[in-house]
């Protein structure tokens, strides 16, 4: 399906433009020889990073460093905005001003793509919007008029598995995340992966092992007869070497219908502190960031408490820089 520039609206995808992916555009930028060549790599880098951070929502492994975008020699030497995503190939990621309704396609990239993803950067480099998606092309401008929705993007990633044997088999369940029903957590019955907050805090975190209510942890304090506490390992080391740490979801229930939810994230291993700048963002059903906490130096946890009615639907979203991992629940 196409739409014209007036259904836009309909069809754009907004997201935000983290900082990490500013930090990194502008460190491309000043790399080039040229201010022409520097804006040049500043928006095709924030175009990349935008599409990563979409398909990592999605829960679609993707590999930042294995892009042409992402090899200095490639960027300075070609006009490229290409993001790898894992046993599939190459998705393009070109970027528009707001102003524009033609998008750039540079020839070196027709070819060797496994699809074309449009991008518009407002003018402020702070928030962006999936404009469409293209399987192919064949000339060197292409009108938004002409894009497929945000959403063809996906199923086009899920056609191109299909075929695939042994490769569809280890992503497809990237496409099927377990959602957590924490209804259930109030009957013992947990969904793989989550543990007691013991388990895997201890050894050598053992001091962690009590109730979190309050501003800040403490002993004394003990966890609500009712509530439930659960913990799962969060491992970002896909695109971060050998950092995990522990997602813990608490949850009591404060009416019939209504349940308090307690998010933290804790460091693991030999880590005292969480890294800088490691988010926290709780996703509504929509995909809209709805809450939202960031590590600084010398944080040993962070945390989000929010209420949900019954059969409501979010997600939530630990991220650093380039790397995320997303859970899915229920109420």
């Amino acid at each position: 399906m196409t739409f014209n520039p007036h259904e836009l609206e309909d069809f754009a995808l907004p997201l935000p433009i983290t900082q990490a992916a500013r930090t990194i555009a502008q460190q491309f930028a000043t790399q080039q020889p040229t201010p022409h060549k520097a804006e040049q790599v500043l928006l095709n880098t924030l175009s990349v990073c935008v599409v990563n951070d979409y398909l990592q929502m999605m829960g679609i492994p993707t590999n930042l460093a294995a892009s042409d975008s992402w090899n200095p020699i490639v960027r300075l030497c070609s006009d490229v905005a290409d993001l790898e995503v894992r046993g599939l190939g190459r998705l393009e990621c070109r970027p528009l001003r707001s102003t524009e309704q033609i998008c750039h396609i540079p020839p070196e990239v027709w070819s060797d793509r496994i699809g074309y993803v449009m991008v518009q950067i407002d003018e402020s480099m702070r928030e962006a919007s999936v404009l469409g998606f293209t399987p192919s092309v064949t000339t060197s401008e292409l009108s938004i008029g002409q894009l497929r929705s945000p959403e063809d993007l996906l199923d086009r990633l899920q056609e191109l598995m299909h075929p695939i044997t042994a490769a569809a088999s280890s992503l497809a369940p990237a496409f099927r995340r377990t959602q957590a029903n924490l209804s259930q957590w109030f009957n013992n019955v947990f969904e793989a992966g989550w543990q007691t907050v013991e388990t895997l805090l201890t050894p050598p975190e053992s001091n962690l092992a009590f109730s979190f209510r309050g501003d800040v942890l403490a002993p004394s304090l003990e966890q609500p007869e009712a509530a439930v506490r659960k913990a799962k390992l969060i491992d970002l080391g896909v695109e971060i070497a050998d950092l995990s740490v522990a997602l813990v979801v608490e949850i009591n229930p404060e009416s019939e219908e209504k349940t308090n939810i307690l998010l933290q994230v804790h460091p693991r291993g030999n880590q005292a502190y969480l890294p800088p700048s490691l988010q926290l963002i709780v996703l509504d059903e929509s995909g809209s960031n709805f809450l939202e906490a960031e590590s600084r130096d010398a944080d040993d946890y962070i945390q989000l408490e929010f209420s949900g009615n019954s059969g409501e639907q979010f997600s939530v979203r630990v991220a650093l820089g380039n790397a995320s991992i997303q859970e899915d629940f229920v109420i």
